[in-house]
């Protein structure tokens, strides 16, 4: 029986446990730049035990960006500062991964501690802002930018756009892909018919809304190497009853698997500012469970998972394949350490020798 300290192996890629640092955005970036913020901010969280460290959602071009303060990938002088960062991940035993990401209408925020004294969301363009888009001119909420609808070609350019930054992540050293379909962003915004109002073929029917993600997994696909993960971070639910349901990312899941994607990793919500999400101790963690049970793949559960024993039942239960922590981890980048005392493997995991003195 699998538990939260077993390896996890997918392709040639062996995780030394399944616990995985989840994206977290930084705001710390200029133009898109990694810097020692991040180099410290991950490498710590490597040196704490986890088997993954995921890279904060990353831009595949400017207007991507949540914020103008975001890491990108959208051009080739990116790659030597991530390398840096990669290696001393893998130095310290966990794998290096990177989410590519387009925030879409969701895109020219403030970071949280500036939009606190901000007039509205969006940033103005004369203040470091861009026009955003999305499948439908439909704004995200109030004080957010109007999205431009995208025509089929722009569709087309920013899918390419995905395919160069997939080949950058490559050159990079990274060994974990993570394409961001949730949240909102881009690609949610595709497949959600709350903010996809389309007539076209990227519109209308499920088949149609759900083109986006899956030609754009497919044009990654080609890019990446075969002998390394590659997953997909999709919004389960909308939480209302006119949005995106979890019988559908049943179905989105199994096409994806279609496409040599190996794992799904289950968040939700972030389509609607007021959506009536039950949040809760592991409120996310049915739909890994569902997923992984009914479209026959790999998940990650992610969401409000805070203890050992935890995040401990969710493996040996086989509810999910990996937990990845967020929060968690921005309060104790250690919480490995601590979750092997808790759940009894604390031979399992080598604490660096620099801090045994502290164990």
């Amino acid at each position: 029986m699998p538990h939260l300290f077993s390896p996890l192996t997918i392709k040639d890629i062996t995780l030394r446990n399944r616990i995985g640092v989840s994206p977290m955005c930084q705001y710390s970036a200029e133009d898109g730049m990694p810097n020692d913020w991040h180099f410290v901010h991950l490498g710590s969280r490597a040196v704490g035990g986890a088997g993954l460290v995921i890279v904060e959602a990353t831009a595949v071009e400017p207007r991507g960006r949540i914020s103008p303060e975001d890491l990108g990938i959208y051009t080739d002088e990116h790659i030597e500062p991530f390398k840096r960062i990669n290696a001393f991940l893998k130095e310290h035993g966990a794998v290096p991964g990177i989410q590519l990401a387009h925030a879409g209408r969701k895109a020219s925020t403030y970071s949280p501690w500036k939009e606190k004294e901000a007039p509205a969301a969006g940033v103005p363009n004369d203040q470091g802002g861009w026009d955003v888009v999305g499948p439908s001119a439909i704004p995200f909420n109030d004080g957010y930018k109007e999205p431009k609808e995208l025509s089929v070609e722009e569709i087309k350019d920013i899918q390419e756009n995905f395919r160069l930054a997939t080949i950058r992540a490559r050159e990079a050293g990274f060994e974990w892909m993570e394409f961001h379909g949730a949240h909102g962003y881009l690609a949610h915004s595709f497949y959600s018919p709350l903010s996809n109002k389309r007539t076209d073929e990227y519109g209308g029917s499920f088949d149609n809304r759900i083109r986006f993600v899956l030609e754009t997994v497919r044009i990654m696909r080609k890019e990446w190497p075969e002998n390394l993960p590659f997953t997909v971070r999709i919004s389960s639910t909308d939480w209302v009853d006119d949005g995106w349901t979890l019988e559908e990312s049943v179905e989105l899941s199994k096409r994806l698997k279609e496409e040599g994607v190996d794992l799904i990793d289950c968040s939700s919500g972030g389509n609607l500012p007021k959506a009536p999400i039950p949040v809760g101790a592991g409120y996310q963690n049915l739909f890994a469970e569902k997923i992984r049970q009914q479209a026959g793949i790999a998940t990650a559960a992610v969401g409000m998972i805070t203890q050992g024993m935890q995040a401990d039942e969710i493996i040996r239960n086989e509810k999910a394949d990996l937990v990845l922590l967020a929060r968690e981890l921005l309060r104790d980048p250690y919480w490995p350490l601590r979750a092997a005392e808790t759940v009894h493997k604390k031979n399992e995991l080598q604490i660096p020798p620099q801090y045994e003195r502290g164990w």
